[in-house]
């Protein structure tokens, strides 16, 4: 069922047990969002859950709404813009959605009042930095996954993400380049076998991209910030995990890899 303007007259709108008025278009099997404007911007709250919404995004502007409940939909993108037309906004609910990769919710980082957001039963979820990657990219976020953010979180999250000089690490790169399946024209190319290859803002070296490959897949497999610093320093010489540096002979990558360790 499409989300006509007749659908969004008819349905309920009542004051919910928090004192916001609240749009009730829950499980109505809507397919994409559409004609908001309707609404005419009069509810704090509108309630999506039960539905078969594939993106987040097509809104018009709507300054009064604060929640926005999208539970059991089919959620795999997030509009970049978002941001832009729900200005307000302070609590997302995206419980069991599709969302995969940590990169597709960064659009929600521009949203500087968002505080309390549910993903819980996403693929995303059993990324490895997912969490902290959040919790840096959403630095207003103060509930996640109905867990409180802590202040130890935020550090460990910003020495993960952050150098010393405050630019991006590798393994935030890393992260950054990972898009969705979800593949949009001009977002990247595409390799002689057909797969998706997104655009590379890491150093390169003169590497080919399964080289690059390589060591994005080293870094996203670390599983303490040691070993995430040991495998930049590696990247910045140009040393590839399980081969020699460019330009250095073998006994001079076992004396550097000893040092390391």
């Amino acid at each position: 069922m499409k989300l006509t303007p007749e659908l969004i007259e008819r349905s309920l709108s009542y004051i919910n047990a928090v004192k916001d008025r609240e749009l009730d278009l829950r499980g109505n099997k809507i397919p994409a969002i559409e004609n908001l404007g309707v609404s005419k911007d009069q509810n704090d709250t509108i309630d999506l859950t039960d539905n078969d919404i594939r993106v987040l995004g097509n809104f018009p502007l709507l300054r009064r709404v604060r929640t926005l409940l999208l539970a059991n939909n089919r959620i795999t993108r997030i509009d970049p813009q978002i941001f832009e037309v729900l200005p307000n906004l302070t609590t997302l609910v995206l419980t069991n959605n599709n969302i995969s990769e940590l990169s597709d919710l960064d659009p929600l980082s521009g949203c500087h009042r968002l505080q309390y957001i549910s993903l819980l039963d996403n693929p995303v979820t059993r990324k490895q930095w997912y969490r902290s990657w959040i919790i840096w990219r959403i630095k207003s976020v103060r509930v996640l996954d109905f867990n409180r953010v802590r202040d130890v979180e935020r550090k460990e999250a910003k020495q993960l993400f952050v150098t010393s000089k405050g630019e991006m690490t590798s393994l935030a790169k890393s992260i950054s380049e990972i898009a969705s399946k979800t593949f949009e024209p001009g977002e990247g190319l595409v390799s002689s076998k057909g797969i998706n290859l997104p655009r590379s803002n890491l150093p390169t070296l003169g590497m080919s991209v399964e080289e690059q490959s390589k060591i994005k897949d080293a870094i996203r497999n670390a599983k303490t910030l040691e070993e995430v610093t040991r495998l930049e320093k590696l990247l910045q010489s140009g040393h590839i995990p399980g081969q020699k540096p460019i330009g250095e002979s073998e006994s001079q990558v076992e004396e550097e890899d000893e040092e390391m360790e």
